[in-house]
């Protein structure tokens, strides 16, 4: 057993993560500034746009994570979710500033207190969503394909994950996994996904992509251990997309210029696993072709 600290961890995201990580038997802390509907584990209220407060909770996090299920030593990671989780939701400035702070505050209380690995949350977006004004190339997207963040939310996270990498040089001792999240669904959500299917262009924006926040959570947990180092960056995204009509036809219809890379199947994600398959050994076991 590990003792996890999850910001954000009141929201859709980390929600499914502390639920993954205590049926896992991990021992969990939610640092958040909204307090959980559920109380799963023990919840510390702390603001992370100011660095004092992130670090005290990261300092509250050695020996004191939820104490009702078992006496822990340090916390030996955290999973930074917290922050506004999309462009739109807020003014372009605030979604900046707050995600920026929160992260450089969340990474550098990580590494004072020399946490082994930082997990966090990037984003799709970093792909050029919404698309409406750069196309793919090709598809399925790769993370070693051009990034052109089109918001505040993205360009945040493109200079969070070079942070990462600055901040891996000055602490070595300290890997940090990005995730470059999908559109998150919940098991309630699949019954709106029937109303995409007559406009493949109400869903374009993403290359018609998902994930489900289970598998968000399984992904988390398998970059805990995963044999990597530095500063990495995955995708993370169910296994199909969201759509009946095949890739070919979706792509010929809505990005006619964009070439089908060899080897994707019909209703394959179009934004590629393939990495996170390979080196975190993710798998997705969510798909609304068979709910569950």
């Amino acid at each position: 057993m590990t003792s996890i600290v999850v910001t954000g961890g009141s929201g859709k995201a980390g929600t499914a993560i502390i639920r993954d990580l205590i049926a896992h038997g991990h021992a969990v802390m939610n640092v958040d500034v909204v307090p959980p509907k559920e109380p799963l584990c023990h919840f510390y209220n702390a603001d992370l746009t100011d660095m004092g407060q992130a670090v005290d909770a990261i300092r509250r996090a050695s020996g004191t994570i939820d104490r009702r299920r078992s006496p822990l030593g340090d916390a030996s990671a955290v999973i930074h979710m917290a922050g506004i989780p999309a462009p739109s939701l807020a003014p372009d400035v605030t979604t900046f500033q707050n995600n920026m702070m929160t992260t450089y505050n969340v990474f550098s209380a990580a590494t004072l207190f020399g946490l082994p690995r930082v997990i966090w949350a990037s984003s799709e977006t970093l792909y050029g969503l919404p698309l409406t004004r750069w196309q793919p190339a090709a598809a399925p997207i790769l993370e070693t394909d051009p990034l052109t963040p089109e918001s505040g939310y993205a360009l945040a996270k493109g200079l969070c994950e070079q942070m990462a990498v600055e901040m891996h040089r000055w602490n070595p001792g300290t890997t940090f996994v990005g995730m470059r999240i999908s559109n998150i669904f919940e098991a309630h959500d699949y019954a709106m996904i029937p109303s995409f299917w007559e406009n493949p262009d109400l869903r374009k924006w993403n290359l018609w992509s998902w994930v489900d926040s289970r598998d968000v959570a399984q992904a988390c947990r398998l970059a805990l251990d995963a044999k990597i180092g530095g500063a990495e960056c995955f995708t993370i995204a169910a296994a199909d997309t969201l759509m009946k009509t095949t890739n070919r036809e979706l792509l010929a219809h809505s990005f006619p210029t964009a070439k089908l890379r060899d080897g994707t199947g019909d209703h394959d994600t179009l934004l590629s696993i393939a990495k996170a398959r390979k080196l975190l050994g993710y798998a997705p076991k969510f798909t609304w072709r068979t709910p569950t």
